[in-house]
């Protein structure tokens, strides 16, 4: 994640990280970036079932039964052991999340065990009663994703009313207290709604927004022509910082984040080196202790059958299963080769990534999305948009 609003705007110092001591166990949700141990956050798929038809699903989620999800007691089990290794986080995911029925309580679980319970939903399912009940339950963060206003909205989630309900979702967490935010994936189809969706932040005092890259997997591998060009993300990427600090600058300090390209860091960082120095020497600290992409090293995924791949993302990766051995003997097992290379990326990138200047705070960025493309996990990403002179490559790519 890159943070605009804590970048760009100034709302997160460069001392911050140190003067939290930049261990995970310590430091706020909005610092988990910069931790230094990076104990996995970690994405739970804890069931594929979803009631909605989204175009760019990546686990190809349908509104069925599935009977190969972990049981309740396995879930136990498996929170049991994030937290004895320290994972900060526990991202409840899907599917749609709020069709598992023993959501509540695993909620309650995980945090009595010490640890943060969020959920990324399509916020359809979420009322005033829900929302209480995951607001006295110690849930500390809803997403609802959100990919336009209400016709791009509902043509992205293949239901009619999916909007509507969606922003009833939002009102829900807003009248108990609950903190949300919006999830936003970029691609051609919905760019042009970021404008809208900026003036609806506003109007509506949502605190923070997402705007993800387009991952090309699941149904959104179907969907790698309708990824952004790179000269469109250039402007989409600006878009977002100025209408950040549009925000900022009209009293609504509202938490902005960019995912899933790293190439956006240094892309702002570049842009404050014209605009303020200063400011551009305190960001490439941060970006130094964020060490770019985490896919395998700060975050991990768990699908509803208890596999464990290097994030939500890659699923054919399959690096063990909880129901047989424990994530935390999982996640360091180094006797598997592939996990151990994730773990150092920048010393397996080819190309053009392997020379690029900005490898140490971008680790090549997402190797899936090169994968998808290529076939190998190590070549360059192709959604990185910086010019070669950018990265420091002679004209001739030398």
């Amino acid at each position: 994640m890159i943070g605009i609003s804590k970048l760009y705007c100034g709302a997160v110092e460069a001392s911050d990280p140190l003067r939290y001591g930049r261990e995970a166990g310590k430091l706020p949700s909005h610092l988990l970036q910069f931790s230094k141990d990076k104990k996995p956050v970690v994405v739970w798929n804890c069931t594929r079932r979803c009631n909605l038809k989204c175009v760019h699903c990546y686990s190809r989620s349908e509104d069925r039964e599935y009977t190969d999800e972990l049981t309740t007691a396995q879930a136990e089990s498996m929170i049991d052991d994030l937290a004895a290794f320290g994972s900060p986080v526990l991202l409840f995911s899907g599917g749609e999340p709020l069709l598992r029925k023993d959501l509540e309580h695993l909620i309650e679980y995980a945090v009595d065990k010490g640890m943060r319970a969020v959920i990324s939903t399509n916020g359809t399912l979420i009322d005033e009663q829900k929302a209480k009940r995951f607001g006295n339950l110690g849930l500390s963060y809803v997403g609802i994703s959100l990919d336009g206003m209400e016709q791009v909205h509902d043509r992205f989630r293949g239901a009619k009313g999916a909007f509507q309900k969606a922003m009833r979702g939002v009102e829900a967490c807003q009248a108990t207290g609950l903190k949300v935010g919006l999830r936003f994936t970029i691609n051609r189809r919905n760019y042009e709604e970021i404008p809208a969706i900026f003036d609806l932040v506003k109007e509506r005092n949502i605190p923070r927004i997402c705007f993800y890259h387009l991952v090309y997997s699941g149904r959104g591998s179907e969907l790698i022509k309708e990824d952004l060009d790179h000269e469109t993300t250039r402007r989409v990427v600006d878009l977002i910082i100025d209408r950040t600090k549009d925000l900022h600058d009209s009293g609504r300090p509202t938490e902005v984040l960019t995912v899933d390209n790293h190439a956006d860091g240094v892309y702002l960082y570049q842009r404050l080196t014209r605009e303020n120095p200063a400011r551009a020497g305190q960001v490439l600290e941060l970006l130094q202790y964020n060490e770019g992409n985490n896919s395998g090293r700060g975050i991990g995924c768990v699908s509803w059958n208890g596999d464990v791949s290097p994030d939500q993302f890659w699923r054919h990766h399959i690096l063990g299963n909880v129901s047989r051995q424990p994530f935390s003997e999982i996640w360091t097992n180094s006797d598997n080769e592939f996990l151990m290379r994730l773990k150092n990326k920048a010393d397996h990138v080819t190309g053009r990534c392997s020379q690029c200047r900005w490898l140490p705070i971008c680790a090549g960025n997402f190797r899936s999305r090169a994968e998808a493309v290529t076939g190998d996990p190590w070549a360059p990403d192709p959604a990185c948009y910086l010019t070669d002179e950018e990265i420091g490559l002679e004209p001739d790519g030398g």
